[in-house]
């Protein structure tokens, strides 16, 4: 059966050439992970005291500012990072998508670069090659399909690896958005593609900035802040502690969003 347990999961990195700890201190405390001070190796505190546990249609959305954890704590379930103490179990098949870049090669064409993006992502290449049609009418790029990746704009490398993401059958789910690159209308594509990817999965971890699409997409929210949970809980009761201005001044959008996100009616 598909979940995820963390228990009491803590993620450090130690600094072996820290000189000025004083100001290491001063400037990541604020901006990242705690640094520890109880030894003579500076060490980084990028995850603390997690625990976490996940069922098959669970879908989590992690917020907080730059820095504050979300990225670790994805890199934890995915397998990448180990718990430096704490235990941290995954059972399922996971697709990590961190980076929409991760897995392109710049040297050959965007056919080529949809079966090597798929096999990272753990799908088998007749998989692949089946899903290649599909994937193209999505992207729009037509005859740049053939051409190398390296003659591609930052937005169609964006259309390329949104065609591959969104085509993929996981398990578990994480996924750490990046659409930024891409025209409004393409958006709003990308965006329904992404649902249906979520609805396929059967646990999402989703790291994201956008409040709204977090309402969308998941039923439970999270507030990390300095590698810790701060909050947990419906996304419209959390958004509106991180963000009190969620419930000063509501978008409708978002409001509408949170109120079909959480069930309530």
């Amino acid at each position: 059966m598909v979940h995820i347990d963390v228990r009491h999961a803590y993620v450090d990195f130690p600094i072996f050439d820290a000189k000025t700890r004083s100001l290491k201190k001063r400037v990541l405390g604020k901006v990242g992970g705690v640094i520890g001070t109880d030894s003579r190796t500076p060490v980084i505190e990028a995850l603390r005291d997690i625990s976490l546990s996940l069922r098959e249609g669970d879908r989590v959305g992690l917020v907080g500012h730059n820095g504050a954890g979300k990225s670790t704590l994805l890199r934890l379930l995915s397998g990448i990072y180990e718990p430096t103490r704490g235990s941290s179990r995954v059972a399922g098949r996971v697709a990590p998508v961190f980076d929409l870049g991760v897995g392109l090669d710049p040297e050959v064409s965007g056919i080529e670069n949809i079966l090597i993006r798929g096999l990272f992502l753990g799908m088998s290449r007749r998989d692949m090659r089946k899903r290649v049609d599909d994937i193209a009418e999505f992207t729009e790029l037509g005859d740049y399909l053939s051409l190398p990746l390296r003659t591609y704009s930052a937005g169609m490398r964006v259309r390329l690896a949104l065609g591959v993401v969104t085509t993929i059958d996981p398990e578990i789910l994480l996924l750490d958005e990046g659409l930024g690159a891409v025209d409004a209308a393409f958006l709003a594509k990308a965006r329904d593609r992404l649902k249906d990817l979520v609805r396929r999965s059967g646990i999402l971890v989703f790291a994201n900035h956008s409040d709204e699409l977090l309402a969308e997409l998941c039923d439970t929210a999270v507030w990390m802040d300095e590698g810790r949970v701060r909050h947990y809980g419906p996304p419209r009761d959390v958004l509106a502690t991180y963000h009190p201005r969620v419930d000063a001044n509501p978008n409708p959008q978002i409001t509408a969003a949170m109120t079909k996100g959480t069930g309530d009616g």
